[in-house]
Formats: C-alpha cells, sequence, structure tokens
C-alpha cells in the first residue's frame, strides 16, 4: 500500500531532513509550507498553516492525488522572545495561531481521512522549552506545552481507531530557527541587559546543538512504532534534564534554570 506522509514547514531545517529521512524510505512527501524545498521529490503546496481554508485545500489536493494520508508531521513553528511585560500582544497571538492552532487546524482536516482508512500517524514536534519554560521565551515555551497537552488528549481520544499520536521534544538544534527568531523588544527596558545574556546565551546553545538529521530520525521511528510513546524527548543529555526535571522541587529546577540564563 502507498505510503504518503505530510510535513509542515519541510522547506529547511527538521522539516526538510525529515522530508528527505522518508522520501528516501520510500515514501510520497509532501511540504505544507509558504517557501518550496529546494528537493526535488517533495511534492509542494503551498499553505499558510495559520489559515483554515488553506490548510483544508491542501489536505483535500494530498487526499485527491493520493487517497490517504499515512503520517502527518507538524513541524511548522518560530520563535519569539522577549519579557513577559514588554512582549506585544498581538506577537503572542500570532505565535500561537502558527505554533499552536496551526497544529490544530492540520489535525483537524487529516483525522477524518486517517479514521476511514482505519488508522495512522501523527508526530507534533514540541520542545524541551515545553517542560522547562526558558525565560525571555515564554510564549514560545507556552506554545510547546499546549502542543504537548494537546498530544496526550488526542491520543486517547483517538486511539480506537487506530492512529498513534506523539510529541517529539528537541532540545537545542543547530538550524535556521535561531535566525528566525522575532526579537520583540525593539528599544532599551529594565529587562534589556538580562535578556540580551539570556537570549545570546540561547543562541549560542542552539548553534552548537544538536543536527537537525537527529531529531529527523526520532519523528520517524515514533512514526513506524506501532505503540510509540506519548512523549520523546530527543538527545541523551536533554533526557536527563527531563528526567531531573520529575524528580527535583519546581521551584528548585526553576532558580538552576534561570540562574543557568542570568
Amino acid at each position: 500500500m502507498k505510503k504518503v506522509v505530510v510535513i509542515t514547514g519541510a522547506s529547511s531545517g527538521i522539516g526538510l531532513c525529515t522530508a528527505v529521512l522518508f522520501a528516501d524510505n520510500g515514501y510520497t512527501v509532501y511540504s505544507l509550507s509558504r517557501s518550496r524545498p529546494a528537493e526535488n521529490r517533495i511534492i509542494h503546496i503551498h499553505t499558510d498553516i495559520s489559515d483554515e481554508e488553506s490548510v483544508k485545500s491542501a489536505i483535500d489536493t494530498v487526499i485527491s492525488a493520493e487517497g490517504r494520508i499515512s503520517v502527518l508531521v507538524n513541524n511548522a513553528g518560530y520563535g519569539i522572545s522577549g519579557a513577559v511585560e514588554t512582549t506585544d500582544v498581538n506577537d503572542a497571538k500570532r505565535l500561537f495561531e502558527v505554533n499552536f492552532f496551526g497544529t490544530f487546524t492540520c489535525i483537524k482536516y487529516v483525522l477524518p481521512h486517517m479514521r476511514a482508512a482505519g488508522g495512522g500517524c501523527i508526530v507534533n514536534v514540541s520542545s524541551v522549552a515545553a517542560v522547562l519554560p526558558l525565560p525571555y521565551q515564554a510564549f514560545y515555551s507556552c506554545t510547546k506545552s499546549a502542543l504537548n497537552s494537546l498530544t496526550l488528549a488526542l491520543a486517547n481520544e483517538v486511539r480506537p481507531f487506530g492512529i498513534r499520536v506523539s510529541a517529539v521534544m528537541p532540545g537545542d538544534v543547530r538550524s535556521g530557527f535561531t535566525a528566525a527568531r522575532k526579537k520583540s523588544v525593539t528599544s532599551e527596558t529594565v529587562y534589556s541587559e538580562s535578556q540580551d545574556r539570556a537570549v545570546s546565551r540561547m543562541e549560542k546553545d542552539e548553534q552548537g546543538g544538536m543536527q537537525p538529521e537527529i531529531i529527523a530520525r526520532q519523528i520517524y521511528r515514533a512514526a513506524l512504532k506501532k505503540r510509540p510513546k506519548v512523549l520523546y524527548t530527543a538527545g541523551l543529555t536533554y533526557k536527563l534534564f527531563i528526567l531531573l526535571a520529575k524528580v527535583l522541587p519546581a521551584g528548585l529546577v526553576n532558580r538552576i534554570e534561570g540562574k543557568i540564563y542570568s
């Protein structure tokens, strides 16, 4: 039976590496993104995932051409940095529109087709920041925490239909995500000095982080498992961080994280 995967944000970084890996393993790969991937094996459908009609049209196009969707990988997203107090409300809303509601909309329009086919797999790309929220990236962390909650709830709702749902939580990854991050502060504030230190530290960690191919392999493995875990942490170091966050008092973990980024 033909294997079809739909990946949002597959034009670069984790999404592109994931698309190439699926293509290497015999999948017909569709990228739902605004930019065209530089890989001729990936079928591109121009899509704005924050626009419901754009998503619906893209999914309808895939179903019309292929008749099914075996795997959905929700990878599209971006980050903003800035203090909570100084973040523009519209910037925060826009972030949720893409990172959370965009994922939700893709799931909403794919689920009926997976259910009709008797099964399928959904993998959401979350972040370690969902469990360990980052100072000066509060709203990005919030979108990923919400995504984890959506994943956990959805997994129970669709399990009776043979649909598997997981979220993969990467830590620092070397990709274009760093350069694409929106800086929400444009003038000096009482937070400027500490924010600059924190964001500089984060960006340095990201550029020295894991290669996106590592995350792509984790996504691919999760998609193939008959009984996947609901939440995966990518990278041994980050698995240790998540474990410590579970066993140590939340206040202590938060203070340690604050000192790391101070």
